[in-house]
């Protein structure tokens, strides 16, 4: 499960602040789902232009001092490459997160990834939505308090991811009399597309 904090709401012009990720792990054959904690990864980009308005830093909590010290974007992508390895990667209303690591991936790490990190991508709104197609829930934070799910520092990267980690195993139980693998899963999380939401 992946989490980013970025400078704004545009993965194509806003800037990637940090990234946050912690292991899932699938026995398909009891299809059990076990978040990992000792296996997690959190980085902040050291940044060249700063983000300097109050309010994006009250939001993610990282200010201009952190911004300052944070790891070269060349060097920190290449950790979350590392550590994500062939993995899928995971996340709530992915689409953002691909987008803006893909950006950046292609800036500071083309010639290794030209097109981006290789690995699939699931979005868990909808494997939310298909199983439980009765809540009118749409964002993460509607998502998590229907569930009754506390995130000790929201807009935090690895407070989130571990908050997603958790929305993930609420919904999974329906998820796993569905699924046998991972293609089964990204099938259920397509068949959302086709349900109507309030």
């Amino acid at each position: 499960m992946l989490d980013v904090e970025t400078s704004g709401l545009d993965p194509r012009h806003d800037r990637l602040l940090a990234v946050a990720a912690i292991a899932l792990r699938a026995d398909w054959a009891t299809r059990r789902l076990m978040i990992d904690l000792g296996d997690s990864f959190e980085v902040v980009l050291r940044q060249d232009r700063l983000t300097e308005a109050k309010d994006n830093i009250l939001l993610h909590g990282i200010g201009v001092q952190r911004q300052r010290e944070g790891v070269a974007p060349e060097q920190a992508l290449q950790a979350l490459a590392r550590f994500i390895g062939r993995s899928p990667l995971l996340a709530f209303h992915a689409a953002f997160d691909r987008a803006l690591i893909t950006r950046y991936v292609k800036r500071h790490l083309g010639q290794v990834y030209p097109r981006g990190l290789p690995n699939p991508w699931l979005d868990i709104e909808p494997l939310c939505a298909v199983t439980h197609e009765q809540v009118r829930a749409r964002s993460l934070d509607e998502w998590l308090a229907h569930f009754n799910i506390t995130c000790s520092v929201r807009h935090q990267a690895a407070a989130d991811t571990l908050a997603e980690c958790e929305l993930l195993l609420r919904v999974w139980p329906r998820v796993a009399a569905q699924c046998r693998c991972w293609s089964d899963l990204a099938r259920l999380a397509r068949q959302q597309r086709w349900i109507a939401r309030p």
